[in-house]
């Protein structure tokens, strides 16, 4: 049998071998304290709060070396909990990257996995769909998403026969950058979908007003995404104290005390960031787990985060 072998820089190897030695330090958290699980939609199964977003991160082509780092990524993923992750042709060669990473990690028995469709026609849909089972390798989505409602009349025609024949677990809809949440709202009330994708941060907290009331009133699953807001929290925040009164909800960094806030509202599931970074991943897994803010929490971090 014929064996590749990848060829990896000295800062690569170097990059690699520390998330390595990280890991090794850091007990996984799923053998150390419970993660936190929410419903995914009406199923009543449970998923970890903390997924992973693959837009950008994971886009890095056949280059061996970043490769090699966000396999690396993953393993930590799953490692400290993880199970959800999503994705979407829209998004270059993360689903190749994904599907390669896969194929190379242990200890992946919990994935739960989501992508989307993201073209026109039902012809292509299908098509479309079929290449993300054959690059992820897998014969059945646990859900496919139709990305930001393109064709999504379409779309839902084929999912809807796809879920009655087996072929993906549960179906949804998303839409990114607080766009078309008129339209998103009137297919969440109108239409037999499993779970919805939008953005929501402790910064852009518009959600609040309609759409996570009206999945909860629905009983919709509900993944987030820029729970950074892109990075820009970092940017803006990061180099401001965290507030005294953060180890009582367990927050070590902004990273836990930012997705705290996003995974702690009633009607959230999971909220899925992307990163490319070992101990970043690990930051972010740290937030399912101990206490999470209470609605009066909430409010104190939302004051806090506003008075900066």
């Amino acid at each position: 049998m014929v064996q590749n072998v990848i060829k990896l820089s000295r800062r690569t190897f170097l990059e690699v071998a520390g998330s390595a030695a990280l890991m090794a330090a850091m007990p996984p958290l799923a053998a150390a304290e419970p993660v936190m699980k929410k419903k995914i939609a009406k199923s009543g199964e449970l998923v970890p709060a903390i997924g992973m977003g693959s837009w950008v991160t994971f886009n890095v082509g056949t280059d061996p070396e970043l490769r090699a780092s966000r396999q690396a990524v993953l393993q930590a993923f799953f490692d400290h909990g993880g199970a959800v992750i999503d994705s979407s042709p829209m998004y270059g060669t993360s689903e190749e990257v994904i599907g390669y990473c896969l194929r190379n990690i242990s200890n992946k028995e919990a994935l739960f996995s989501a992508t989307k469709v993201w073209t026109i026609s039902k012809w292509l849909g299908v098509r479309q769909m079929s290449n993300s089972e054959a690059l992820w390798g897998t014969k059945r989505f646990d859900l496919m998403q139709i990305h930001n409602l393109l064709d999504w009349e379409t779309h839902l025609e084929t999912l809807l026969e796809w879920k009655e024949q087996g072929r993906v677990r549960f179906i949804g809809v998303t839409t990114s950058h607080g766009r078309r949440h008129d339209e998103i709202e009137d297919i969440m009330r109108k239409q037999p979908i499993d779970t919805v994708q939008f953005s929501y941060s402790i910064f852009d907290r518009e959600a609040e007003e309609r759409l996570l009331p009206a999945a909860a009133e629905r009983g919709l699953g509900v993944l987030i995404n820029r729970p950074f807001e892109t990075g820009m929290l970092f940017d803006r925040y990061g180099k401001k104290p965290l507030p005294e009164w953060s180890s009582e909800i367990g927050c070590a960094n902004w990273a836990q005390f930012f997705l705290k806030f996003v995974i702690s509202h009633p009607a959230v599931t999971c909220a899925i960031p992307a990163t490319s970074k070992v101990p970043h991943m690990i930051e972010n897994m740290g937030a399912m787990i101990g206490p999470m803010p209470d609605e009066v929490m909430r409010k104190r971090m939302v004051q806090y985060v506003d008075s900066l």
